[in-house]
């Protein structure tokens, strides 16, 4: 744990010279609000604080609950204790440093906490910056790439769980929480999202979070879910079914898995997600399923479950090594029903190394 802790302080101090490569003349100093940003630079994990990050220094703010975690969390960053409003400590952190540009993250500052910036340091100009920690969050190190496939690991594990324990009669909402139970008893510290478990007609919903519709023989059940380990996500999405598959059951679950199939092979650095998109669309296509399939082939995963890149047919995002991204091709149709299935993959130099390992044959329960 000790190692694991060192780690993740060389990874972090990493980030931040990675991010100051990136600077531009334009800014002075960052200014980090997002929960996610601010812990991905720093390994701080409490709720409450923000991050100040300029050419050569790094302070944190927060306030006493989190004091003696940060001073633990974060050697190499000057601490600021926030007694009262965030905006005092921002005071107190900019006073007599000369800055006049201070960027903010314009993605993630509402319209309340700009008004209080502009109140609080009214000589400062503030800086409209997107991305500029997201960029970097989308290539993952050594270390997040280990986080990562354990919880596709435990997720894993999960499934098998999960397969021994479902009956038909069985609600959703049932499966649902054995479930979350099993990865949290296995040392998940919290899901990656609501679990979807979609059966019979509700299946062709691809966003269906479990209900209490009880499970029915010869129903398509869709179950997609993922933990969290050691902060970073996992999401897998498998479709199963109780009793003998119909012909068209087949079909549409071979078409999927054909899909899926073709779009992982083809995963490499270079590839852009809006072709990656197109190989598994188009299988989708020839087989007359085409409109069908309304949502993007997969979406990169990290401290959350949804960020960049994107593969869909909108994404102008380039594959690189260390990327994280989902393969998940479905197809849906109303009153009937609906497959997805779904791997996790890291992005190597020589293609790519899928993390799910669980079976993807139409598995009859």
């Amino acid at each position: 744990m000790e190692q694991r802790q060192e780690s993740q302080e060389r990874d972090a101090q990493s980030r931040i010279t990675r991010l100051r490569q990136r600077w531009d003349d334009g800014i002075d100093a960052l200014l980090i609000l997002s929960p996610v940003n601010r812990r991905y630079l720093s390994g701080f994990t409490g709720t409450a604080g923000f991050l100040l990050v300029d050419r050569e220094g790094q302070w944190l703010a927060t306030d006493f609950r989190y004091w003696e975690q940060a001073s633990k969390q974060t050697p190499d960053w000057t601490l600021i204790r926030q007694k009262g409003a965030w905006t005092e400590a921002l005071q107190e952190a900019v006073a007599d440093r000369g800055w006049r540009n201070i960027a903010v993250e314009s993605d993630v500052v509402t319209l309340e906490q700009q008004q209080k910036l502009e109140t609080a340091l009214p000589a400062i100009r503030w800086v409209p910056r997107k991305g500029m920690v997201e960029s970097l969050r989308a290539v993952k190190d050594e270390g997040e790439q280990a986080a990562i496939a354990r919880a596709a690991a435990l997720a894993d594990r999960g499934f098998q769980h999960i397969l021994g324990c479902m009956r038909p009669g069985m609600a959703e909402r049932d499966v649902a929480l054995e479930l979350e139970f099993f990865l949290r008893r296995e040392g998940a510290q919290g899901v990656s999202f609501e679990f979807i478990v979609a059966s019979g007609e509700r299946s062709a919903l691809p966003h269906g979070v479990a209900s209490d519709k009880t499970i029915g023989t010869g129903e398509l059940i869709t179950l997609d879910f993922g933990c969290i380990l050691d902060g970073y996500c996992s999401d897998m999405t498998r479709t199963v079914i109780f009793g003998q598959p119909s012909a068209e059951q087949r079909k549409v679950y071979e078409t999927v898995l054909e899909a899926q199939e073709r779009a992982l092979a083809a995963i490499a650095p270079g590839k852009s997600g809006r072709d990656i998109d197109r190989i598994a669309r188009d299988v989708i296509d020839q087989a007359g399923y085409g409109d069908r399939f309304g949502h993007g082939l997969g979406h990169g995963v990290g401290l959350v479950v949804h960020e960049n890149p994107r593969l869909s047919i909108l994404s102008e995002d380039i594959l690189e090594p260390g990327h994280a991204v989902t393969v998940e091709p479905g197809i849906y149709i109303p009153g009937w029903g609906g497959v997805r299935i779904e791997d996790l993959v890291i992005v190597t130099s020589g293609g790519n190394r899928n993390l799910t390992t669980s079976p993807k044959e139409l598995l009859v329960l």
